[in-house]
């Protein structure tokens, strides 16, 4: 026995009949008219919902080229566990990540070559300025706090990241209003009208970045974006004298799922944006589709600084490239309860005033 196929209202999903008169689909509950071809790719789209595809190549980094990393040297922290690579002529030094300790242990092997890199375009005076303007105008920062930082311990340090290069195909769907109120002598009409809307197309992504390093906070790092990747230039050793290079422990294929996030919220924002005129707009289902994925190695710059105060650690963060500085800072309680309690005396007087005026206006 063959099988029936009925077709379902976009708008209440109700079952659609075929309309002779107006050669339209027409439901019955809702009285929405629709043209078949619609109905059609609405359907064709319901079926595609929730089979997203995001696969990427492997990575396919060079390799060393001989000698080419016989200066370089690998370090460990031995508080905290991170491991960074820093050239022949460092010495004992302080972690960058914990300010403790960290030994030389090995010569750099077993891990990949960068392919960019984007050099440092600041220096570390210029770190220190942005620290103290980080400083400025922030009323509740202990007054100690700045006298008792040793700025000094900042380092230049040249973070992993894993660039995503992808081309993004979408078929979005969402549900839309549109409300219009009229009134007379009697009454007050509202009229809401229901929308089916789709949204197909393709979007290039490139350079999306997530950082290839546990120890480096990932929402830090993402606060000092963006870097200018037209800058990035094919990486050399020689980038590496005077700074240091956090050595990736997050491979591309762990970084994936972020970079698919990413470029999944970046996808769905701009097929949202082109939908205007509406009283209310709801996405309803779709799928995204990836293709010719690929991942970069690259080592990009940022300053850091890890001090600890009253038995707490900060960090703050610099972009090398462009000088977007970030980071947490202690609140002086007293000054926070002293701004409060004025706040509220503002407010208070503020609603006395009101309330006198009322008073005036109503008579008493």
């Amino acid at each position: 026995m063959a099988d029936l196929q009925s077709f379902k209202c976009p708008n209440c999903g109700g079952a659609v009949q075929f309309d002779s008169g107006l050669q339209k689909l027409k439901c019955p509950y809702c009285d929405s008219e629709l043209v078949i071809s619609d109905v059609l790719d609405y359907e064709t789209s319901c079926k595609k919902d929730g089979q997203d595809r995001f696969d990427w190549e492997k990575n396919a980094a060079p390799d060393w080229t001989p000698g080419e990393a016989d200066r370089l040297h690998s370090y460990v922290c031995q508080s905290c566990g991170g491991e960074i690579v820093g050239d022949e002529t460092v010495a004992a030094m302080t972690c960058p990540f914990c300010d403790n300790p960290v030994v030389m242990t090995q010569k750099v092997t077993g891990t990949l070559r960068p392919e960019y890199v984007i050099p440092f375009k600041l220096d570390k005076a210029a770190a220190k300025e942005a620290l103290r303007r980080h400083y400025e105008k922030k009323r509740l920062l202990p007054k100690v706090f700045k006298e008792e930082n040793h700025i000094d311990e900042i380092r230049g340090v040249y973070v992993p990241f894993w660039l995503f290069d992808a081309d993004a195909d979408a078929d979005l769907r969402y549900r839309a209003t549109r409300v219009r109120s009229w009134s007379d002598s009697n009454y007050i009409y509202t009229e809401t009208q229901y929308y089916a809307l789709l949204r197909a197309g393709n979007i290039g992504f490139d350079k999306v970045p997530a950082d290839g390093s546990t120890k480096m906070p990932d929402d830090l790092m993402e606060s000092i974006e963006p870097f200018d990747y037209s800058e990035a230039v094919d990486f050399n050793t020689a980038y590496l004298a005077g700074y240091l290079a956090n050595k990736y422990d997050v491979t591309a294929e762990q970084s994936a799922e972020r970079a698919n996030n990413r470029i999944r919220r970046s996808t769905e924002k701009a097929f949202a944006s082109t939908i205007s005129g509406y009283s209310s707009v709801v996405p309803e289902g779709g799928n995204i589709q990836l293709a010719n994925g690929k991942s970069h190695y690259a080592l990009l710059p940022v300053w850091l600084l890890n001090t600890t105060w009253n038995g707490q650690k900060y960090t703050f963060a610099m972009n090398g490239q462009t000088g977007k500085f970030v980071g947490n800072l202690p609140m002086d309680k007293g000054a926070y309860t002293r701004w409060l309690l004025g706040l509220l005396g503002v407010f208070s007087a503020a609603a006395l005033a009101v309330c006198w005026l009322w008073w005036m206006l109503t008579g008493g």
